[in-house]
């Protein structure tokens, strides 16, 4: 195993009680039946699938509180790897660190980057419209204006724009009025249909109260009136509230043709295989590290099968609760610690320093969920860099 357990065929793994415990890796790789799939499988049938994606840190050139530093290589191969099990590419979203450590500037040049790539491979991809190039006190015409500057960038590359929640907007707008003129304005120029995206505050604390009120019945009724404005300019909606009841409820009020991409990374087995009243599609955050899982499930549901679709997804739950944990916003270190455990980047480190978000205990977890369900590629690999980052903060195996 690379010598990474010293032959002993175990690690000791801490628990946030300061406990070791021991834990014997997988020694073979889990096939998920879904190589010919991903190889060439085509889209998916039943569903649209976006995995939001990470960013890869250049580790030679990347400080905490320094511009994003980002390793292009290794960014977009992992964006090939998304394609090439069928998944879309949700890019310069939440996971992608956006407004934790990756700046407009970095997310306007990542934008291009996998535009560029996505035509090349045949990829399908969304791109994150925000209002993050913004400093200091502004106005609601300039929170507008910052959207629509970003909306040009990703057009004129040729993706599917993605509407996302304004930290700047939040601030600044008061009645659900405002929220409404800020959006319709938005989609009157949009053109083509946009995906429109409300984050949570579990999320992103600075998005408290959004769509002008802290009732999400309120919040929810004007979200609902600024689809009903232009419901040929909104593909779907993505909704990131980890709120099950609430998703069903919203996306059977949805105007005919408009989809839910449910972004529930707590619910999401249940919200996908939906009910007789129908369903969500996913843009996910969890799906970066859940690839290959996902592709199998997705395909397997596209065939009618729905028990062998909550198979393979149920059990990776545990998982993602854990990564997404509170608190959420943090999830980001978990998605690529576990990049890197799975041999995608070479180095565990974030733009932003935000590596040092979780505790050792908690990243120990989510390597013991990971191996257990069988998501390393090269599991020998995987519990030789765990053993590796271990003895770097003091346990010795």
């Amino acid at each position: 195993m690379h010598g990474g357990d010293g032959g002993r065929g175990q690690l000791w793994l801490p628990g946030d009680d300061g406990a070791l415990r021991s834990y014997r890796p997988r020694q073979m790789p889990r096939s998920f039946d879904d190589d010919d799939a991903a190889a060439g499988g085509g889209a998916f049938r039943s569903r649209t699938v976006f995995s939001a994606a990470h960013v890869v840190a250049d580790p030679f050139r990347t400080a905490a509180g320094a511009p994003a530093a980002v390793d292009w290589d290794a960014t977009l191969a992992f964006r090939h790897h998304l394609w090439a099990h069928g998944l879309g590419v949700a890019e310069a979203m939440d996971t992608a660190q956006r407004g934790m450590g990756l700046d407009w500037a970095g997310a306007s040049e990542l934008i291009r980057r996998s535009a560029a790539e996505a035509r090349s491979a045949g990829g399908r991809i969304a791109c994150g419209v925000g209002t993050d190039q913004l400093t200091g006190a502004v106005s609601l015409s300039e929170v507008t204006a910052a959207y629509e500057e970003q909306l040009a960038v990703v057009e004129e590359c040729g993706a599917q724009p993605v509407l996302m929640a304004s930290r700047a907007l939040a601030a600044l707008a008061k009645t659900p009025d405002e929220y409404i003129d800020t959006y319709v304005r938005l989609l009157r120029q949009s053109s083509q249909p946009v995906i429109l995206h409300w984050l949570g505050p579990m999320f992103d604390p600075q998005l408290t109260g959004y769509w002008g009120s802290e009732d999400l019945d309120v919040a929810t009724g004007t979200f609902l009136e600024v689809i009903s404005t232009h419901p040929d300019k909104v593909d779907g909606i993505k909704v990131s509230l980890l709120d099950a009841h609430r998703e069903i409820q919203l996306r059977r009020r949805l105007p005919k043709g408009v989809r839910c991409y449910t972004g529930d990374d707590f619910n999401y087995p249940d919200l996908i295989a939906g009910d007789e009243l129908g369903f969500s599609h996913a843009l996910l955050g969890i799906f970066d590290p859940l690839a290959a899982i996902a592709s199998a499930a997705v395909r397997t549901l596209d065939t009618g099968d729905i028990e062998g679709f909550r198979a393979l997804l149920d059990p990776t739950v545990e998982l993602s609760r854990h990564l997404f944990s509170t608190p959420t916003r943090f999830y980001k270190t978990g998605v690529v610690f576990l990049a890197w455990l799975s041999g995608h980047q070479s180095h565990f480190t974030m733009v932003g320093g935000l590596q040092s978000a979780r505790s050792l205990p908690h990243l120990a977890r989510a390597y013991e969920l990971a191996d257990t369900l069988g998501l390393f590629p090269d599991p020998s690999l995987a519990a030789f860099r765990m053993a590796s980052l271990l003895s770097l903060h003091g346990v010795s195996q």
